[in-house]
């Protein structure tokens, strides 16, 4: 059963529960694994509440400063002394979460909801961004390797992508589970962004944001480049000693020959060269979420901590 004070906290501070749920919602739509269509929407947007719950109470960017006058506004807007005013850590101190700037249905308040929607797309945006590095990187040997019109529709993805593209991503989300990516997800990228980035910090802060996503689509090309290099080079320089064989040799079918010969050294290379791909991976995955971090510290509000 649930508890009174829990629907009691949600009510008193609907619109700001609004809010965080709507940067939520923003965020699992578009961030990778959690944006599937195989996962239920009933279960997204469960999520999406869950997790606004959950960091209410440490929602800085919502909170108006512990003062007197501050405290006196709330017990009077509330009717009653001692409502159970949620406090957060303040600049000053202690802060209260309020919904006293925040009126519902009004044209403001709709304005506000989709800036946090903005936010919460950014982030992860950004985060699917860095995992579009791993299939990008599957893309450009897949014509070498002889399965360029292998594409099919990948669930991961959600797009057509060639066979070693949907290999490759299938990796990536393997290691980003491992490595703990939910939990820097929810921590060190909403939870984080809660405490310190507001909409108007990111309307202040717009050149960073633009610069922080210009840089994140360089990367993916400059990511992809690096892990595919290795299987990419050897397969020119297959493809470059079949040529050669085809010219003094005319006799032979290279044609027949050639794709074997690309598709048995491709594979022996990922076999061998899969557990530095893993650990690059990895290396790129926490990379994406410093980057956010980052930018948090930038353009939001300082907070206690590091990096969680």
């Amino acid at each position: 059963m649930v508890d009174g004070a829990v629907l009691q906290n949600i009510l008193h501070y609907g619109p700001v529960f609004l809010l965080i749920a709507a940067r939520a919602i923003a965020m699992i739509e578009t961030a990778p694994l959690l944006s599937s269509e195989a996962i239920p929407q009933v279960a997204k947007l469960a999520l999406a509440g869950f997790t606004a719950f959950a960091v209410m109470p440490t929602a800085a960017v919502f909170a108006v400063e512990g003062t007197a006058a501050g405290a006196a506004a709330i017990e009077g807007w509330r009717g009653v002394a001692g409502t159970g005013a949620v406090m957060v850590p303040g600049e000053g101190g202690i802060a209260f979460l309020s919904d006293l700037r925040y009126e519902p249905f009004s044209f403001r308040f709709l304005l506000l909801l989709i800036g946090e929607g903005i936010i919460g797309i950014i982030i992860g945006f950004f985060l699917t961004v860095i995992f579009a590095a791993f299939s990008t990187a599957g893309q450009f040997f897949s014509l070498q390797m002889g399965f360029g019109a292998s594409e099919t529709f990948d669930p991961l993805a959600q797009v057509e992508n060639p066979l070693m593209g949907q290999y490759l991503n299938l990796v990536s989300m393997l290691i980003f589970l491992v490595v703990g990516g939910f939990r820097e997800l929810f921590l060190g990228g909403f939870w984080r962004s809660v405490q310190s980035l507001s909409v108007s910090a990111l309307i202040a802060g717009r050149e960073p944001v633009i610069s922080l996503l210009a840089s994140g689509l360089s990367r993916l090309f400059l990511d992809a480049i690096i892990i595919s290099l290795p299987i990419l080079g050897t397969l020119f320089l297959v493809s470059l000693t079949t040529g050669l064989i085809s010219k003094a040799a005319p006799q032979i079918n290279i044609l027949s020959e050639g794709f074997p010969i690309s598709i048995t050294v491709a594979f022996l290379l990922i076999f061998t060269s899969l557990p530095f791909m893993t650990e690059a991976f990895a290396r790129v995955i926490d990379s994406g979420f410093a980057s956010l971090q980052s930018l948090y510290a930038q353009i939001g509000q300082q907070i206690e901590g590091g990096r969680l």
